[in-house]
């Protein structure tokens, strides 16, 4: 089998932008990127101002947003369903968990609280969120009392939670794991649970039902906080740490900067080659703000930021372009 070509570009920034972070979050709406929350300074949050990048005249402007502008936070997570953008938990300054669901209208540019307290999941931090035409789903991360292992979806349309059954004990409540929306199931991949872990779970939302698989092929090696992007039939994943620092979260530990694909028809992984030896590469990383997005009319990954393997934290941005020509998608 051929190997699967992919291509990364660094995209200039022109003027000032809000500098570097780990642990924030991004989403595209269109040719703009939204990026939220974040840290500089290990566990404090740097501002809750919404920035964003226009992917087109690669210029940075902050948001004039009105309405429930949310506090600072780190370990926050977004997605974007059309025009608007969901946030969700995170940990604030006094390093409590978060569980309140904001919504942005990016054509209004108006913050909006929709739910918080008992209403919907409980309060988590580097959880993880993936979104389909209608729902934002939110999955595991760490909460009040240790690492989470539940499924919950928000409808955006009814403007309700639906909790589904949790995954059960064969998959552990985690940090920092996988989640895409591929082929109508929701599919939960690797993560920290103590250590890093390398299984791979889906849930079927018609049926209710978890069920954890067996891959094949090329496997990662076990990792959190990698960046993720589902394509298609494809799962991709990017970086991540692979060995965590003995510091916890005021270190870094060991990062990787390699690109797999999951096929979730065979199950099997694959290694991408994406010019690991080249100036464009982002190299080894983790704790990134990354989204799914397109950009001159392709589709890939968006990477802002991240921890970096000497424990500073990065400003630069990448986007990742696999050449899926003749790959059934």
């Amino acid at each position: 089998m051929a190997s699967l070509q992919g291509k990364w570009t660094k995209l200039d920034q022109k003027g000032s932008g809000p500098g570097a972070r780990s642990s924030h979050a991004i989403a595209l709406v269109g040719h703009e990127v939204y990026a939220f929350g974040g840290e500089f300074t290990p566990r404090v949050p740097v501002d809750n101002k919404l920035h964003v990048f226009d992917l087109e005249a690669l210029t940075w402007s902050v948001a004039d947003a009105t309405g429930d502008v949310p506090p600072p936070r780190v370990g926050v997570s977004m997605a974007a369903v059309g025009s608007t953008i969901y946030v969700f938990g995170g940990r604030d300054a006094a390093h409590k968990e978060l569980n309140e669901l904001y919504s942005f209208d990016t054509c209004t540019n108006k913050w909006t609280l929709l739910s918080s307290a008992d209403a919907g999941p409980p309060h988590r931090s580097y959880h993880s969120t993936a979104a389909d035409e209608r729902h934002v789903y939110i999955f595991g991360g760490c909460g009040v009392e240790g690492r989470l292992n539940d499924l919950w979806a928000f409808d955006v349309v009814a403007q309700k939670w639906i909790k589904y059954p949790a995954a059960g004990d064969g998959c552990k409540g985690r940090g920092g794991p996988g989640l895409v929306v591929a082929q109508g199931k929701i599919w939960v991949v690797y993560g920290f649970a103590g250590m890093e872990v390398d299984d791979v779970h889906c849930f079927d939302p018609v049926h209710g039902q978890w069920a954890q698989v067996e891959t094949s092929g090329e496997k990662p090696t076990a990792r959190s906080v990698f960046s993720t992007v589902g394509i298609g039939k494809y799962i991709i994943i990017y970086g991540g740490e692979v060995d965590p620092s003995d510091l916890g979260h005021l270190g870094a530990g060991k990062f990787i900067g390699e690109v797999y694909s999951l096929d979730t028809d065979t199950l099997m992984w694959t290694r991408w080659d994406d010019g690991p030896d080249l100036e464009t590469h982002p190299g080894p990383r983790g704790w990134c703000a990354f989204a799914g997005g397109w950009k001159d009319g392709k589709q890939g990954l968006l990477v802002y930021g991240g921890n970096s393997p000497s424990n500073d934290r990065l400003d630069d941005i990448y986007f990742f372009t696999p050449s899926l020509d003749g790959i059934e998608t």
